[in-house]
């Protein structure tokens, strides 16, 4: 633990749950200090006034709720889409990218409000303390941060309960009177389900856990197609719309889910060094990273292209681990946006039963010359005598290699 008498102000990631309501009196009760209490608005469909009312119950003068859905989409989500980014092949990295920005304002609202520390839920297993942490200290150099889980000495959720109980803190479930048995978090890119069966990964989750996809099964029999407007890399409108990048998402997540498309099973390799099982649901994002490679591919250049599939990888595992705010990630970042001059044009898809189906592609920016590819006559476009000499000229160390 910090030394107390140094901490005379913190501000608290806050969402009003079980964890950080605790959280706030432990905060109280053991450093003696104010806290200033910060809930994001990032699009978890939760009524964020009850944290307001909760917080104000539990003696806080200064809270802060903040709607930060459009910045979230256009400034975190859409660069990691224009990167294609994906960890470990099957994880579209929705808590991940949602950290840097909670981080970014709990640094700055401690600024303003002169506050000594900022605090935050995350257990000390988990990735989320590493990315709240390794992104405030990239923006403050000198911040403080408290981590209850890595202090207390409440390390089961009995012992969690039994705090709340002894201190009237409500443990109401938000949802129902039944609680639910799986860890989840929700923002407007993806929800999160850990904990309960999943801890086993032999067993298969219950439907009924899914809350934003139908299962494919129960998916309409119908298939419905839908045209994806790209300006730059970035989705603009759907069905020729235009939309903000938020209500984008949030529009394919309607349609997407109902269609069964973006539920995933993944045991992934967490940054502190174990394996955890996790299940997701991405409806929007597993369109829009289907539907960017397609405009992709007939507006990049295959070497550019190549070089893309060859940082990817590096660049999903700075965000995985919590470095979005670093040198390496910006100079990323400048190079994959530099290939996105000319990712412009329209993809239609074809969502069917837990399926993104690319049906159709076209660009004013398009690299693929029909008369140059096509089976049929190519008036002289492409002499194919030409490719005797690139094989052989290919082929040459193969050759010398096998007559040693």
């Amino acid at each position: 633990m910090m030394n107390n008498k140094d901490i005379k102000k913190v501000v608290l990631a806050y969402s009003g749950g079980l964890d950080t309501s605790i959280i706030l009196k432990w905060l109280q009760d053991s450093y003696k200090c104010e806290v200033v209490t910060f809930t994001a608005d990032i699009g978890q469909k939760e009524d964020l006034n009850l944290a307001r009312k909760k917080a104000i119950k539990a003696g806080i003068k200064n809270v802060y709720i903040e709607d930060l859905r459009q910045e979230f989409a256009k400034d975190f989500i859409f660069p990691m889409f224009r990167a294609n980014a994906i960890y470990e092949g099957k994880y579209l990295l929705g808590t991940s990218i949602a950290r840097p920005l909670i981080a970014k304002r709990l640094v700055e609202i401690a600024n303003e409000v002169g506050a000594d520390a900022i605090s935050h839920g995350s257990t000390g297993k988990g990735n989320d303390q590493v990315r709240f942490e390794l992104n405030s200290y990239a923006l403050n150099g000198n911040i403080k941060v408290i981590a209850p889980w890595r202090e207390w000495d409440l390390h089961s959720r009995e012992s969690l309960v039994n705090y709340a109980k002894k201190h009237s803190i409500a443990i109401e479930n938000k949802k129902s009177s039944q609680k639910s048995p799986y860890s989840m978090d929700a923002n407007l890119l993806h929800i999160s389900y850990e904990g309960g069966i999943l801890e086993d990964p032999w067993q298969e989750p219950d439907d009924d856990m899914w809350l934003w996809t139908n299962s494919p099964e129960n998916a309409p029999d119908k298939a419905e197609y839908i045209d994806i407007t790209f300006t730059k890399g970035d989705i603009t409108a759907i069905d020729g719309k235009t939309m903000t990048p938020a209500n984008i998402i949030e529009n394919l997540n309607n349609i997407a889910g109902k269609h069964g498309i973006g539920r995933e099973d993944i045991v992934e390799n967490r940054f502190v060094g174990m394996k955890s099982r996790g299940c997701y649901e991405t409806p929007a994002g597993t369109v829009m990273i289907t539907a960017h490679r397609a405009i992709e591919s007939i507006t990049l250049d295959r070497e550019v292209a190549h070089l893309k599939d060859e940082l990817m990888p590096k660049y999903a595992t700075m965000i995985y681990n919590g470095f979005w705010f670093t040198p390496e990630r910006n100079i990323l970042q400048t190079a994959i946006d530099k290939t996105q001059e000319y990712v412009s044009g329209v993809v239609r898809v074809k969502l069917y039963k837990g399926n993104v189906i690319v049906v159709g592609r076209k660009s004013n920016y398009s690299l693929f010359n029909e008369k140059i590819a096509t089976f049929e006559n190519d008036e002289g476009l492409y002499d194919q005598k030409d490719a005797a000499g690139f094989i052989k000229l290919n082929a040459l160390r193969l050759r010398l290699k096998s007559l040693q």
